[in-house]
């Protein structure tokens, strides 16, 4: 039972992450209609703007909130100069674009810092302690605490405040929200914004944790985080959250019980993709299209 608690602490940490990028996925895709699949190398570019910035001298939480602020800015700016340009074109011309993004981030993050390996410190320290025979890692419980911390920040700020029930009339409702005067392609702007926020806090997360990382760090976490949000439901934050957890946990399981999936999480991941598109298209807590003919 203590292994099994064991790995069920280990998969919330890394299901943490995943949570944070599935939500990222889901707002970009409640506001477009598209899943944007350059979220993972922006997240990546983020972590080396992170690690640049650590590396001229900046405290590492000064680091870490200045790299918010920029890729906050970041999302904004793509959407205004790439994302709108196409936003009346059809989905898979966004979903081209979105392609389009990866590709060029991706290189340029190689350019930039010559496609070497990178360490970025870890930020709660090496410790564990034990609880009932479980060992818990410092860094698993921070990475946690911040996951869950900014996920409980966003439902404040999308249920509490006059901005957030912007945001959300503005993707449920472009057309009656532009009637209320609401300015709703700056909204969608924000919305960038935010989803280039959580991808980044992700990949600061996640890079610690790596021992070295470089150009190819968020691939596979897109990946999990993609599985997470269809597990949870493409169009529902709560489902984005509740499926990273899920699919950390799940992985963990599996890569721990069962031999032949040890080194195959990824192929794992795949398979909880093809399960819910083919049992349960709409997701745990999606919501159902439903089509007059």
């Amino acid at each position: 039972m203590a292994d099994f608690l064991q790995q069920v602490v280990s998969g919330l940490a890394s299901g943490g992450v995943y949570a944070l990028l599935a939500l990222a996925l889901v707002l970009i895709y409640r506001s477009t209609g598209v899943v944007n699949f350059a979220q993972g190398e922006m997240a990546m570019f983020s972590t080396f703007v992170c690690w640049e910035l650590i590396d001229r001298g900046l405290p590492y939480w000064v680091a870490f909130f200045a790299t918010l602020a920029i890729s906050f800015a970041g999302g904004v700016l793509i959407e205004r100069l790439v994302v709108h340009a196409v936003s009346r074109a059809a989905a898979i011309t966004v979903v081209t674009v979105t392609i389009g993004l990866l590709i060029m981030l991706n290189g340029a993050a190689a350019w930039i810092w010559k496609g070497e390996q990178r360490t970025l410190e870890n930020p709660f320290g090496t410790r564990t302690f034990d609880v009932g025979g479980v060992v818990v890692a410092v860094q698993d419980l921070g990475i946690l605490v911040v996951s869950l911390a900014l996920v409980a920040a966003l439902w404040v700020l999308f249920q509490r405040t006059r901005l957030g029930l912007a945001l959300r009339a503005s993707a449920l409702n472009p057309e009656s929200s532009r009637l209320h005067g609401i300015r709703v392609s700056w909204m969608l702007a924000l919305g960038w914004g935010l989803a280039a926020v959580l991808g980044a806090v992700a990949g600061m997360l996640v890079a610690p944790t790596q021992g070295s990382f470089d150009q190819n760090l968020m691939l596979p976490v897109l990946i999990f985080a993609f599985a997470a949000a269809v597990l949870g439901g493409l169009d529902s934050p709560l489902g984005a959250v509740v499926g990273g957890l899920a699919v950390g946990v799940i992985l963990n399981l599996v890569g721990a019980y069962i031999d032949f999936f040890a080194d195959l999480r990824l192929p794992a991941a795949l398979l909880v993709i093809l399960a819910i598109l083919l049992l349960r298209p709409h997701g745990l807590f999606g919501r159902a299209a439903v089509r007059r003919v």
